[in-house]
């Protein structure tokens, strides 16, 4: 039986479910001190520089921080056998990084503070899993649905106050009210316990045998494909579409708001059926919905059918995600987990990168609506490809 087993079946029930209390606590104003600002975020850039390429750069920095950094935390964390000290360090930096941002007085100190809160978004890594070991293994996906589901509601709550802080304070409140619920979140984790497990030295060797280990790549490998047409569509040309077809200011954040509300219950739709109806139905329903949707965005004659189309998408995605990720650690030892799910978020942030880039590619050559309609047919079949290889009683 491993350590994770031992540790769920022998933890007293009230100290468990105080435990998943202050960690899911923690994790909702996490994902809230990375949110809050997010909305405004590149009108607040574009106030401090005429240069739309530098507006680009600075909201880059987000993605590609948290990419660089998932899988070396994750190796960390093992390495010395706690997760907690990384969490509250992300949660730190949080903190710092909206604090800058909110006080930055030109574009750099943007750049520098949206690069802190890339590091900031590490922190997901050892959070899942800490997360994850107070359930049995079997219950892994359950458990990452559970805490996914958590982090959409604070999202979700997040990104719908942003507009009436701008009203209140300006830009900076948003910042500053980030880093406030950031810093709570840190005086809430700190009361929480944690087992100290036996230290992992990193060894290449071992690293490369749980990347090439199928049960932890195929899931990883799926999620790129997912993220990639969720990031390309929903996050890079679907407003545009939109904005083609007449849609207001308005209806284009009313187009963002349906993406995240329905991802809310795609999260809690996946806690419920993991169980019953299994995980890889799950991905194979998800990908079929997704792709379709993406498909309809091709053909989509109003604004009001790309609303449908971004229910879908939202729903297809909320739903996927969290399974994907709890398939990812599901049959890895408790010792290599933590550098699992770094690998998994790694692997998976170059589909948020891939989609936006290279659909910009194929619709300047193609068009937007081609495009739409090749990324349905080859994210699908490259979904379906790989559903086929994952391990069967998932």
């Amino acid at each position: 039986m491993s350590n994770l087993a031992r540790d769920a079946q022998t933890t007293h029930p009230s100290s468990r479910r105080v435990m998943i209390v202050l960690c899911a606590t923690a994790v909702f104003l996490y994902w809230i001190a990375l949110y809050l600002y997010v909305p405004t975020l590149p009108t607040y850039v574009a106030s401090k520089t005429d240069n739309l390429a530098l507006v680009g750069v600075v909201l880059s920095m987000y993605g590609l921080w948290q990419a660089l950094v998932r899988l070396p935390v994750g190796i960390a964390a093992d390495w010395v056998g706690r997760r907690k000290p990384f969490i509250i360090v992300g949660f730190g930096l949080a903190a710092l990084g909206a604090w800058l941002m909110g006080t930055a007085q030109e574009v750099n100190g943007l750049l520098v503070g949206r690069a802190v809160t890339g590091l900031a978004a590490g922190t997901w890594v050892p959070l899942v899993v800490l997360f994850s070991s107070l359930f049995p293994p079997e219950e892994a996906v359950r458990a990452s649905s559970l805490l996914t589901l958590v982090g959409s509601v604070g999202r979700l709550l997040a990104t719908s106050l942003t507009g009436s802080l701008n009203e209140l304070g300006g830009y900076p409140l948003a910042f500053f009210g980030a880093a406030g619920a950031a810093i709570l979140a840190i005086l809430i984790i700190l009361p929480s316990r944690e087992k100290v497990r036996p230290p992992k030295t990193p060894s290449v060797r071992q690293i490369g045998r749980l990347i090439a280990r199928r049960d932890v790549l195929l899931p990883s490998l799926l999620s790129v494909v997912a993220q990639y047409a969720n990031f390309g569509a929903t996050f890079g040309f679907i407003p545009i579409l939109a904005k083609s077809l007449g849609a207001t200011g308005v209806e284009l954040s009313i187009l963002a708001s349906i993406h995240m509300g329905v991802s809310t219950v795609g999260n809690l739709t996946a806690t419920i059926a993991a169980k019953r109806i299994g995980a890889r139905r799950i991905v194979i329903l998800a990908f079929l919905l997704l792709c379709g949707a993406i498909a309809g965005a091709s053909i989509a004659p109003s604004v009001y059918v790309l609303f449908a189309v971004q229910f879908c998408i939202g729903l297809a995605m909320g739903t996927v995600y969290p399974v994907l990720m709890g398939l990812s650690i599901r049959y890895v030892d408790d010792s290599e987990r933590t550098t699992a799910m770094g690998l998994h978020q790694a692997i998976y942030a170059i589909g948020m990168f891939g989609g936006p880039a290279a659909s910009g590619v194929i619709a300047n050559a193609l068009g937007i609506r081609p495009m739409f309609l090749l990324t349905a047919v080859v994210c699908l079949g490259l979904g379906l490809l790989g559903v086929r290889w994952l391990v069967k009683d998932s």
